[in-house]
């Protein structure tokens, strides 16, 4: 018999199956599976997606479609990085840092 954990479990894997990044030239970045735009300026947008809070750093950046409906953002201009924070607010480790714990 399914248990409420089983249940927000399977929720939880569903929702971030739909959060994915396509990022081309660097120069042009589309998220989908966003939640809500906390903020953004030129150099920093930052936004909270299905897989938690994603930070896109650059310069001259835009945000040229923000669809809460369908959960798409994207972003142009000179994207430098692309991080991910733990929802609570500790920075996710690297890749290299779990490979060499």
């Amino acid at each position: 018999m399914p248990t409420q954990m089983d249940d927000m479990n399977q929720v939880k894997r569903r929702s971030a199956s739909r959060h994915s990044l396509h990022l081309d030239k660097r120069e042009n970045l589309v998220v989908t599976g966003m939640l809500e735009m906390i903020s953004f300026n030129t150099e920093t947008v930052t936004s909270e997606t299905e897989m938690g809070i994603i930070v896109i750093k650059g310069a001259n950046l835009h945000v040229g479609r923000i669809n809460p409906d369908n959960g798409e953002l994207v972003v142009s201009g000179q994207i430098d990085s692309i991080t991910y924070n733990n929802p609570s607010g500790e920075k996710a480790k690297s890749l290299l840092g779990r490979l060499f714990k």
